[in-house]
């Protein structure tokens, strides 16, 4: 069973697709968007936990 670790980071709305697009390039999956608790959106993101040696 895969191992994840999660990240959540606020959207910008001007600048979604370029903060997306980075975070994508790290290996991050979206998960998904939701609003913030205090107005905006915050993007939540998983990606797979690289196996240790020896695990």
């Amino acid at each position: 069973m895969p191992a994840w670790e999660y990240l959540t980071t606020p959207l910008m709305i001007h600048n979604t697709a370029a903060i997306l697009n980075n975070w994508g390039s790290e290996g991050w999956e979206l998960v998904q968007v939701v609003p913030g608790p205090e107005g905006g959106l915050v993007a939540y993101l998983k990606r797979p936990v690289a196996a240790t040696e020896g695990a």
